[in-house]
């Protein structure tokens, strides 16, 4: 993994997408999303698979790596290039050891301690949310800009701010040590996922 792979993270929402996922997806990574994440919290594996193979074939087409959310299974089966973990999911030195270290692993803190533990357990990035509150997850709570600015600054790997990310408030994550920004509804919801993808790229550009 490169660091500017994290510059423009999309986290995929079904229920939101609301049967368009492969074609927003499609048009987000054509227009420049750089890390794409399959997040299929109540998928059997078989269709889990099947959503992960559909996105592999465009994120593959774009150069972009495939992450699969919380599901090392799925992800050794469609060859994704890794896994996201949260805090109740697999433990990140177990997943490294069944992965092996070409694949990537992210996991997602909230505070310094776990940022450094998740470190110190080999993933390769870190999430860390929810920076402006999120209506994605209805359990992540709000941890401020000042907070993501001190796990930047207590860890080695790349982070990664998540939670109601969108284009009126990215900028004012400047300073703050980020390599790149993940965004749900903001991609997903946007009536023109092209100019959307555009418009943050082009502010992240200037403050990461």
């Amino acid at each position: 993994m490169k660091k500017r792979d994290l510059l423009l993270y999309l986290v995929t929402d079904s229920a939101m997408a609301a049967g368009r996922l492969t074609e927003i997806v499609q048009s987000a990574v054509e227009s420049g999303v750089t890390m794409v994440q399959l997040r299929e919290k109540s998928a059997s594996f078989d269709e889990f698979c099947h959503k992960a193979q559909a996105l592999k074939s465009i994120c593959d087409k774009y150069n972009v790596p495939l992450i699969i959310n919380d599901n090392i299974d799925v992800c050794l089966a469609v060859g994704a290039s890794g896994v996201h973990l949260g805090s109740s999911d697999c433990d990140i030195a177990t997943a490294r050891k069944l992965l092996g270290k070409d694949k990537i692993i992210g996991g997602s803190a909230r505070d310094i301690q776990t940022a450094l533990k998740i470190q110190n357990d080999s993933a390769d990035y870190l999430g860390v949310g929810a920076v402006f509150g999120t209506t994605t997850k209805s359990d992540a709570k709000a941890i401020s800009v000042d907070i993501l600015k001190n796990i930047c600054q207590s860890v080695d790997i790349p982070v990664v701010a998540i939670g109601g990310v969108n284009e009126g408030n990215i900028e004012l994550l400047k300073s703050s040590g980020i390599a790149g920004v993940a965004v749900v509804s903001c991609i997903l919801k946007s009536d023109n996922v092209q100019n959307t993808t555009k418009n943050l790229l082009a502010k992240l550009h200037k403050i990461v």
